[in-house]
């Protein structure tokens, strides 16, 4: 009886009773060690490897907006609306990504030129619904037309001192402080092209940015001059002057005029400011010299665009007699 108890233990390895059948050796790898714990961030599943996921998330979007800082950033993208608005863009030069047309349309003149000067220049013709062009618009009137204009890629300011080093140029820049009118910025980027300047530097928050109305202010000279944006005006004006840029004010009590500045030919930052508060406390005293435009007649201040347009001539015409 005890032979055959042993036999059957050894069919069924499994018993609990009597000898088992060894493995041997097959199975010694199982047996062995998988080394220490891993800590818990590492535990997937774990809600410390959670957190250190999300963290990581967090570090790698924070080193995406701070390389777009470097070069600037992109703005958010444009709607026009309305047939004048959409016509005057187009015709403007106005960058566009697509022209939405609203279906069964009353096909009037002005839609008809849209159409016309859109297919021109190869933007995208999107027929939609009425209600979906309702929701576009958000409550402005439409008509039937909606331009959508893309983010524009701004610069950096550092870019703008490399456009001139390249060019072997002593650098011509100016920096708008609290200019609001987005037609003011397209006046100025146009009069910095047509006096061969480098660049425009504008605020990221309180100030114009290069909208559809500063594109199509600027006829076109928005295509050929960089725009760059910055956090803060004053770290900017410090570090182009480390640069070796010599930062000049326009204000109506200058401490000099703007015929006897010298300056305006070598490498240069020209700063304006807002026409209503001219510029800041901070900023002005961040600039190396306050200058003064001479008007014998009874105007006080002039437009922040017929003021750049005076300076750059100025420097300009310095820059040619040397």
């Amino acid at each position: 009886m005890a032979g055959n108890s042993q036999r059957r233990n050894r069919r069924n390895p499994g018993s609990k009773k009597g000898p088992s059948v060894g493995t041997g050796g097959h199975s010694r790898k199982s047996l062995e060690g998988k080394g220490p714990t891993p800590p818990a961030s590492e535990r997937k599943g774990h809600k410390k490897n959670r957190i250190a996921n999300a963290a990581a998330k967090r570090a790698t979007a924070g080193n995406k907006s701070r390389g777009n800082a470097r070069r600037g950033g992109k703005a958010g993208s444009e709607l026009v609306y309305g047939r004048n608005s959409v016509v005057e863009a187009l015709q403007g030069g106005v960058p566009a990504s697509a022209l939405y047309v609203q279906q069964f349309i009353d096909n009037d003149e002005r839609v008809r030129e849209a159409l016309t000067l859109a297919t021109e220049r190869g933007v995208p013709l999107m027929e939609a619904p009425r209600p979906q062009l309702d929701n576009l618009a958000e409550g402005h009137n439409h008509q039937g037309l909606i331009l959508q204009v893309p983010p524009y890629d701004y610069a950096h300011p550092d870019d703008l001192l490399e456009r001139a080093a390249v060019n072997h140029e002593q650098p011509l820049i100016v920096a708008l402080d609290g200019i609001t009118d987005s037609r003011n910025l397209g006046a100025i980027v146009r009069s910095v092209a047509a006096f061969d300047g480098h660049g425009v530097v504008i605020p990221e928050r309180r100030a114009a940015g290069m909208t559809a109305g500063a594109w199509k202010t600027s006829s076109g000279a928005a295509a050929r001059v960089p725009v760059a944006r910055m956090t803060n005006m004053t770290r900017t004006l410090e570090a182009y002057q480390k640069a070796g840029c010599f930062v000049v004010g326009l204000a109506a009590d200058g401490d000099a005029d703007l015929s006897d500045l010298e300056a305006l030919t070598g490498p240069v930052v020209i700063v304006i400011g807002s026409e209503g508060k001219g510029l800041s406390r901070l900023v002005s005293e961040t600039c190396d010299l306050t200058v003064r435009i001479p008007m014998p007649g009874q105007a006080e201040s002039l437009n922040a665009g017929v003021a750049a347009g005076i300076v750059l001539y100025e420097a300009s015409r310095l820059r040619t007699k040397r």
